[in-house]
């Protein structure tokens, strides 16, 4: 043993797999000798700020099934945050009390898991470390939904999310077409400044589903008078159109189509809603149609009973790697999922250059949408179709899946 110990944190928004990730650095950690113990840090990187800390070496330990049921738990078993660190030319002083806290647990590696917003502590982290000399090996371990991080091939939670997304296009497509009254039924997918979730609704298409009929990214301007010419050409050739929509198309000036009220998070990004009722609106305004607009919202992100099993491993892996990376001396850096081959799909994790990835985001490329700018190309449909395979065996119990236990966050009113 080294005497070291590992600290973890997960932020930003929760995913089907990010707790997998966490499994992947426990197991990792349990089964060498170079560190002793891991540490999870609750909410983020505020639990290191707050010194609130748990022991994930004692609890996996005691229970011979907290790896795995950790592995197919949704969400973050550590809780999350959203805060946003000042530069440290600015203050000074939550970087001295994070340091003095990883001195004081005898840390030698620091994990933070998340989207883009988490790789923007994890840089800063590692140029104060280097400003002062550290040794501490900080590495970011990739996750988000939004599937917008660069240099990865892809983000850990978009698969998932993907498979949940094209399950529920076919499911609602299933409940629309029993009807012969013609209709309009837009769906709104998260999505702020990458359309690749919304893209994932097109994996629903099969030999008898053609929806959704229409499809619109962020990544092309959004035009009401084209959009509004689609649906009367669609209504053409079917009774029922179906549409997928992310929420964060906006015109040619860039401006959201969702209400104008959206407000922004502490890192400056819009939270956005109501674009598919919005749009709902439109349409009922220029065509004389029964129309309905569905978001699946929060329910995209967290669905393990829709995992996909590739997901689940491949995060697993980055977490297992994350520990062996940190091992052989690599710091200031994030795991990269890189594809060698999309047929027998395979890939390969490696390590990237934090600087390179943190505040920069991964659009659509727009040769993988079409030239209309309303639906995907084979080439789309060929990435993520690997993305999305197997299925994970989770246990129930009285009919529901068994997941960890949170009751270490505490939800109490104060």
């Amino acid at each position: 043993m080294s005497g070291k110990n590992i600290v973890v944190a997960q932020s930003g928004g929760p995913t089907v797999a990010i707790n997998a990730s966490l499994a992947g650095v426990i197991s990792a950690a349990l089964n060498n000798n170079y560190y002793d113990k891991v540490y999870g840090s609750i909410y983020g990187i505020l639990g290191i700020l707050n010194d609130n800390l748990i022991d994930l070496t004692k609890k996996a330990t005691d229970n011979s099934d907290f790896i795995d049921t950790l592995k197919v738990s949704p969400a973050m078993y550590l809780g999350s945050c959203r805060h946003k660190l000042p530069e440290y030319e600015d203050d000074e002083k939550p970087y001295l009390t994070i340091f003095e806290q990883f001195e004081k647990y005898n840390i030698g590696a620091f994990f933070y898991i998340g989207g883009n917003d988490s790789m923007d502590t994890t840089l800063k982290l590692s140029h104060y470390g280097e400003k002062i000399g550290s040794d501490i090996r900080i590495i970011g371990i990739p996750k988000t939904i939004d599937n917008d991080l660069c240099l990865t091939d892809h983000t850990p939670g978009f698969g998932s999310a993907a498979k949940y997304i094209a399950t529920s296009m076919l499911e609602i497509s299933h409940d629309t077409f029993i009807y012969s009254v013609p209709s309009v039924t837009i769906v709104e997918i998260m999505g702020r400044d990458a359309g690749w979730l919304t893209a994932s609704a097109a994996l629903a298409r099969n030999e008898y589903n053609s929806s959704p009929h229409l499809i619109y990214f962020p990544e092309v301007p959004f035009d009401k008078e084209a959009f509004i010419n689609d649906i009367k050409q669609q209504l053409t050739v079917r009774n029922n159109v179906i549409i997928a929509v992310s929420e964060g198309i906006r015109d040619k000036d860039g401006q959201y189509i969702s209400a104008t009220t959206a407000t922004n998070d502490q890192f400056g990004h819009k939270q956005l809603s109501g674009t598919g009722k919005s749009l709902e609106y439109l349409v009922k305004n220029n065509i004389d149609i029964k129309v309905r607009s569905v978001e699946l919202n929060v329910l995209q992100r967290c669905a393990s009973h829709q995992a996909s099993l590739t997901d689940i491993n491949e995060s697993f892996e980055l977490g297992q790697k994350a520990v062996d990376f940190s091992e052989k001396g690599h710091t200031k850096c994030m795991l990269v999922i890189k594809r060698v081959s999309d047929d027998p799909y395979t890939t390969e994790i490696d390590t990237a250059d934090i600087s390179s990835i943190a505040n920069k985001d991964k659009p659509i490329p727009r040769e993988w949408i079409n030239s209309s700018g309303n639906d995907v190309t084979d080439n789309l449909i060929k990435y993520m179709k690997p993305l999305i395979e197997g299925e994970t065996a989770v246990k129930y119990k009285d009919g529901l899946p068994i997941y960890l236990p949170i009751d270490h966050l505490d939800n109490t009113t104060k």
